[in-house]
């Protein structure tokens, strides 16, 4: 009993150490306070949506829309004519509000005479993430119901009603303004559908190359302690700048191979995406150009630098291949913060502390990158690479300097105490 007792005091020494818990506090730091960013989802889908309200017609059917709108949402701004439309989107806009709806002057004549009547929309859209069309789906109910109550009173007044005005008694006209955009045609929801999957599918894979790339390097980095050919290729006459820029220029090599693998996939995948197999990306204007996908694929690439420099900086403090495995963690937080945050949230519907973290992880630009270049927000792209690639310096010159301490062979760097050496063996 005291050999298994003492096996497992050693094993669990070996296992309680900063490199085994930091990177799960971490990971439960991220899951509450993404939890508190997002936490407010019931509360939102209870507000009512702030929306603006022209109805220009006197019927009955009218009047019933009227106060089925009044009733499930905050009207800040009401009139009776149609040439008002561009003051109601002013005041929409500072009231933050998302919606305008006008009702035409003939519209419960219309549905009298059998024929479906429009309602227009115009939509104000402040961001393209999921959680960002939660006001536009209310409006949208808010629509059904509308016509449901339609139906509802021409089947129970009108006998001779015919049977698609009955079931479908409105059709919608939207426009929706995003980014200073004017997009005819499509609702919010449209453009979410469109966005969600390419912002669901970049981190996802975003995310597997950055920890695949990043585990390789640093269990090489501990697989070549562990079998001591670190220390034979640090004892022979190379210059260690050298042998650092081997395996960042090899690392760089990976890289490049897989940016360009990444870019062939994504510019396939971009162009087949439509919505009811009628309008496109190219028939909205949301596509991107050459010089887009010039920019995407340098934020690509310069990200991948950036990853794998930390990663060999990471695996210079792994002590063998055991140990290299819980140095990933820290790569694979810095990879999901961003990739959960993206696909959920727009960047400019984001909280101030947020945008801060998020523009602060390296490894999140290439993911926010695709969206921001569809609606020409350059100077995001262009400062995240600029951003990505001083980190990425950062990190080669601070691999270098490790690569030219004795930290390598010692394992840690020790200040001088009386009568005891510099460096200490862990």
């Amino acid at each position: 009993m005291s050999s298994l007792g003492n096996i497992i005091k050693k094993e669990a020494r070996e296992l309680m150490t900063p490199t085994t818990f930091i990177p799960i506090i971490l990971i439960a730091v991220m899951f509450g306070t993404l939890g508190n960013a997002f936490g407010n989802i019931e509360e939102t889908m209870q507000e009512k949506p702030v929306i603006g309200l022209i109805n220009a017609d006197e019927g009955n059917f009218s009047a019933n829309a009227n106060l089925i709108i009044e009733g499930y949402s905050d009207v800040v701004f009401k009139s009776n004519d149609t040439l008002e439309k561009d003051k109601g989107l002013e005041e929409l806009k500072e009231k933050e509000g998302i919606a305008l709806l006008i009702i035409p002057s003939d519209f419960s004549e219309k549905i009298l005479n059998n024929f479906p009547s429009e309602i227009e929309i115009y939509w104000i859209m402040k961001g393209a993430g999921i959680l960002d069309s939660i006001s536009s789906a209310v409006v949208e109910e808010l629509i059904k119901i509308i016509n449901t109550n339609i139906s509802y009173e021409l089947i129970s007044t009108n006998a001779t009603v015919n049977a698609t005005i009955a079931l479908n008694p409105t059709y919608r006209n939207e426009t929706t303004y995003f980014k200073g955009r004017e997009l005819k045609g499509v609702s919010p929801g449209d453009i979410t559908n469109i966005l969600s999957s390419q912002s669901t599918l970049i981190p996802i894979v975003m995310m597997m190359v950055i920890i695949m790339a990043g585990s390789t390097v640093i269990s090489s980095m501990a697989l070549e302690k562990e079998n001591k050919t670190l220390e034979t290729l640090l004892t022979l006459p190379v210059n260690r700048i050298s042998i650092v820029a081997g395996k960042i220029i090899s690392s760089a090599m990976i890289g490049l191979i897989l940016a360009v693998i990444y870019m062939a996939g994504y510019s396939n995948f971009l162009g087949s995406f439509e919505i009811s197999g009628q309008i496109n990306l190219i028939d909205l204007g949301l596509y991107l150009s050459p010089s887009d996908f010039l920019l995407l694929g340098l934020s690509v690439f310069v990200t991948l630098i950036a990853a794998l420099s930390f990663c060999m900086l990471l695996g210079t403090m792994a002590k063998n291949f055991k140990s290299a495995q819980t140095l990933t963690f820290p790569v694979t937080l810095l990879a999901l913060i961003p990739m959960f945050i993206t696909m959920f949230k727009d960047f400019d519907t984001l909280p101030a502390a947020l945008k801060v973290l998020l523009f602060g992880i390296p490894f999140s630009h290439p993911m926010m990158a695709p969206r921001a270049l569809i609606f020409d927000d350059y100077i995001l792209v262009i400062s995240g690479i600029i951003y990505v690639g001083i980190f990425a310096i950062f990190m080669i010159i601070l691999a270098v300097w490790v690569f030219k301490t004795d930290r390598l062979l010692t394992g840690s760097v020790r200040r001088k105490k009386k009568g005891r050496s510099l460096f200490k063996l862990k």
